[in-house]
């Protein structure tokens, strides 16, 4: 069973850096310079405030003042009720579903440290069209996203590539911070974002949860 994706995610989004392995591999020897000499070991965090939000068919505004734009292929877990402190062998019990989300971002300066500026520009959280249960998905640590422009595959990563599953992800974020229903945790890009330029069709499919597609224009 699904739900239209403005009925069930009306909460914060929050997004999780670096949770997939092969992408957090490919930064260790930057994370072994100063100020952090040392990869994160819990999950790092951002948010996308509510004027990024962007709907399926949605335009994506190219910002003038900037060179570069970089769409980022995502899977969302929607909270279905409040969650404090929540295990991990109950955590799956808080989620209302999935969805798709495609994290647009101005290219990352720190990892460790993701910009408002880069995150957070209008429309720049496209998401839906619909947040499919937990019981119509096969295995959620089997997903497979892809990335077309204009009809070409650009990147392609597996939610099997996650450095912390859906469970953990509530578990450690939870035990700090209480998620409400209608929250959107976004589980990360895979490695390999592309930039797109206006006129640009970008479409994100994701296995089990359909595709999410949106338009770069000039602003």
């Amino acid at each position: 069973m699904a739900r239209p994706i403005d009925e069930a995610a009306t909460g914060t989004i929050f997004g999780v850096a670096l949770n997939y392995r092969s992408l957090l591999d490919s930064r260790l020897a930057e994370f072994q310079e100063p100020p952090y000499k040392a990869p994160p070991t819990k999950p790092v965090l951002f948010i996308k405030t509510p004027n990024t939000r962007n709907r399926q068919q949605g335009e994506v505004v190219f910002p003038a003042s900037c060179d570069r734009l970089q769409p980022g292929p995502a899977v969302g877990v929607v909270i279905g009720r409040k969650a404090s402190r929540v295990t991990k062998d109950e955590a799956l019990s808080y989620v209302a579903g999935l969805t798709i989300v495609n994290e647009f971002s101005l290219p990352e300066d720190s990892y460790y440290r993701p910009a408002v500026k880069a995150k957070c520009r209008d429309g720049f959280c496209p998401m839906g069209p619909e947040v499919v249960e937990l019981a119509d998905i096969k295995d959620c640590d089997q997903l497979v996203l892809k990335l077309h422009v204009n009809g070409e595959l650009r990147q392609e990563g597996t939610t099997a590539d996650w450095v912390r599953s859906i469970p953990e992800l509530l578990a450690d974020i939870t035990e700090f911070m209480t998620l409400n229903e209608g929250d959107v945790l976004i589980t990360g890009t895979p490695d390999g974002r592309v930039d797109v330029k206006i006129g640009d069709q970008v479409v994100v499919e994701v296995s089990g949860l359909g595709s999410l597609t949106n338009t770069i224009v000039a602003e």
